[in-house]
C-alpha cells in the first residue's frame, strides 16, 4: 500500500511523492487523511529557507522535510494492544500532510459535534491557548494582538474568552481585521504596530495595552510591539523568528520593566502541567461545542493536495487574503491495496 505525502525536498521544492504507507502499530491505529491545515506561518518560513545557521529552523528543517502538523483522518485498524478506538473514527494528530498515518499515544478523538475543518485547528488553538496561559490574563484585561493570521485570530477568541475588555486587534489587511471583529476584536487598526501607538493609547485610557502579542514572528515588530505595552505590562512573542539574531531588546524593557515571555507549543511550566496538549485541545472543543470560539469561518482556501507545489509558491508570494488553508484529501484517489 503506498501514502500520496506533502514533501519539502529543498529550498522553495515542494513534491507530492508515493511512499510506502506506514504498518500497523501494535499501540496505535492506521488512519486515513480526511483533511489537513497548512500552518501557513511556520510552514512558508520552512518553505522559504531564509533562516539563521544554528537557530531553531535550521536545526529543524532538514530535507527532505515534512511538512505539516494539523491533520484530521479516519481510523481504518487498531492495534491489538490499542485502547480507546474504533474503525470509524475521526481522529486529530500531529502528522505531516501525509495521506496515511500510523498513530500511537498521539492522537485524539475528535467529539462527534466538531466538524473535520474545525478540528483541524486543534494543534494551533493549543499553541495559542499556551500563550494566553503564560500571559496570565486577568478579568478586564486591555490586549493589543499584532498579526491576525491564523494565531491571532485563535489569541483574539481565546482573550474575550477570559474576559478581556479590550482586544485590539493591529494588521495592515483589512480583511483579516474585518475577521477579527467578527470573532471578538473589539476594535481594530489597518496599519503597522509602529503607527498603533495613538490607536492603543486611545482605548486604554493611555496607559497603554497590559499585554500584547505579537503573533507575527518577524524580529522588525519587537520593538514596535514594545512600545504598545504599559509600563510593568506584559508582551508576549508567539511567532517563532527565523532569523533571531535580529530580534535585539530595547531600552522599554529596562526602563518601563516590561515582561516579555515567549511561548513554544504546549510547553507550561511545572505549575500548569496538567494542561497538557490533550487537555488543552478538549477544551479547545468545549468551546466549540458551546460556541464560545469559532473556527470553520476562518478557512479561506481548499485545495487538493496535487495542487501543494503551487499552493505553497502562492502563499510565500502572498497571504493577503488567506487564514486558514486546507488540503482535502478525498480529492486525493484511492491509493489503498
Amino acid at each position: 500500500m503506498e501514502s500520496a505525502n506533502i514533501l519539502l525536498i529543498g529550498k522553495q521544492q515542494v513534491e507530492l511523492r508515493r511512499q510506502p504507507a506506514p504498518g500497523l502499530p501494535a499501540d496505535g491505529v492506521l488512519a486515513r487523511t480526511q483533511v489537513s491545515l497548512i500552518s501557513t506561518g511556520t510552514e512558508c518560513i520552512c518553505y522559504h529557507g531564509d533562516h539563521e545557521p544554528g537557530s531553531h529552523w535550521a536545526g529543524w528543517v532538514r530535507y527532505p522535510f515534512n511538512l505539516g502538523y494539523s491533520n484530521v483522518a479516519r481510523v481504518e485498524e487498531v492495534g491489538p494492544q490499542a485502547e480507546g478506538f474504533a474503525p470509524g473514527d475521526r481522529i486529530f494528530t500531529t502528522s505531516s500532510h501525509h495521506q496515511w498515518i500510523a498513530a500511537a499515544g498521539n492522537a485524539i478523538r475528535i467529539p462527534e459535534e466538531i466538524s473535520d475543518e474545525e478540528a483541524a485547528w486543534s494543534k494551533l488553538a493549543t499553541i495559542a491557548q499556551t500563550g494566553v496561559r503564560r500571559a496570565q490574563l486577568e478579568m478586564g484585561a486591555r490586549v493589543a494582538v499584532i498579526g491576525l493570521g491564523p494565531l491571532g485570530q485563535l489569541i483574539t477568541q481565546y482573550a474575550r474568552v477570559m474576559g478581556a475588555a479590550e482586544v485590539l486587534a493591529i494588521d495592515p489587511i483589512a480583511g483579516r481585521l474585518e475577521i477579527a471583529r467578527a470573532h471578538g476584536a473589539t476594535r481594530s487598526f489597518a496599519g503597522s504596530a509602529g503607527e498603533a501607538v495613538d490607536f492603543v493609547r486611545s482605548h486604554t485610557q493611555d496607559r497603554l495595552a497590559d499585554v500584547v502579542f505579537d503573533a507575527t514572528g518577524h524580529y522588525a515588530v519587537f520593538p514596535l510591539a514594545l512600545k504598545l505595552t504599559r509600563t510593568f505590562g506584559t508582551m508576549m512573542l508567539i511567532g517563532d523568528s527565523p532569523q533571531p539574531s535580529k530580534q535585539t531588546l530595547q531600552a522599554d524593557v529596562i526602563t518601563r520593566q516590561i515582561t516579555v515571555r515567549g511561548t513554544h507549543n504546549e510547553n507550561l511550566p511545572p505549575d500548569q502541567g496538567q494542561w497538557s496538549a490533550h487537555s488543552q485541545m478538549r477544551l479547545f472543543h468545549t468551546y466549540l461545542a458551546r460556541k464560545q470560539m469559532r473556527v470553520d469561518d476562518l478557512i479561506t482556501a481548499r485545495h487538493p493536495p496535487a495542487a501543494a507545489p503551487a499552493v505553497y509558491a502562492g502563499l510565500l508570494a502572498d497571504r493577503a487574503a488567506t487564514i486558514g488553508v486546507l488540503f482535502d484529501w478525498d480529492k486525493m484517489e484511492e491509493t489503498r491495496d
